[in-house]
């Protein structure tokens, strides 16, 4: 039964809605329906990374590619809200998220603390980053190099964060082979509430991939759900 429901979560909900994406854009019929309560704006050389079309919710207009979450569907939130965990189901990542200082710890995901960034409901990009180790973002990296990440397009990815909210994206593009220097240019620049996850392509000041996903919802979340135990490790 355990498995039935995370595949129904992890591939049967995703493939509902690319499906009714596809049909809502084609005809032009989306519309706002119910209220939405490791280092890092590049564009990667030819090549070096695939996007596909959002694929969204029924219950949100999701904007032209590329150019954030619309307005109506970026509520506004308090100053104090950070992300405190993040799932990718389909990929089997679920990590507690820390606010990032200093050499990436293990066993956890980082938030990047920025004035250019946000969290989530902001408005802004939010970044988080975490090495390519088992147990951490190591599923992204490998996913990647299979026809540059492709089915990686349209996987949800859930945020809850610190005043119990869960916030649900879903994976629009992955960039790869992104220089670490230029790794902070498109979030930096995003207009409106995006979420970019970020592990390193190799060991040091490697190029870094990059999942970037738009918003779909906002809902709330019980306490125990939204703060997991974490135990972070100093890996260096």
């Amino acid at each position: 039964m355990a498995a039935l429901a995370d595949r129904i979560r992890t591939r049967i909900v995703p493939a509902v809605l690319t499906a009714l994406g596809v049909a809502f854009l084609a005809a032009g019929l989306l519309s706002l329906t119910s209220p939405v309560t490791a280092d890092p704006v590049v564009t990667p050389s030819p090549g070096t990374g695939v996007a596909a079309e959002p694929t969204p919710s029924p219950r949100i207009t999701l904007p032209p590619f590329g150019s954030g979450a619309p307005p109506s569907a970026v509520p506004s939130g308090p100053v104090d809200r950070v992300a405190s965990r993040v799932r990718i189901a389909a990929l089997k990542i679920d990590l507690p998220v820390l606010r990032g200082a200093g050499y990436p710890l293990c066993n956890v995901a980082l938030y990047y603390d920025s004035p250019q960034l946000g969290q989530p409901g902001g408005g802004r990009a939010t970044y988080l980053y975490a090495h390519a180790r088992k147990g951490m973002f190591l599923p992204m990296l490998t996913a990647s190099k299979v026809a540059n990440g492709k089915k990686m397009i349209g996987m949800v990815v859930e945020v809850w964060t610190s005043d119990d909210q869960r916030f649900l994206y879903v994976v629009t593009e992955v960039r790869r082979h992104v220089p670490a220097t230029e790794a902070f240019l498109v979030p930096f620049a995003a207009k409106g509430d995006q979420l970019w996850l970020q592990t390193s392509e190799g060991i040091g000041p490697q190029p870094k991939l990059q999942l970037v996903a738009e918003l779909l919802s906002q809902e709330s979340a019980g306490h125990a759900e939204a703060h997991p135990a974490a135990k972070p490790v100093n890996c260096q």
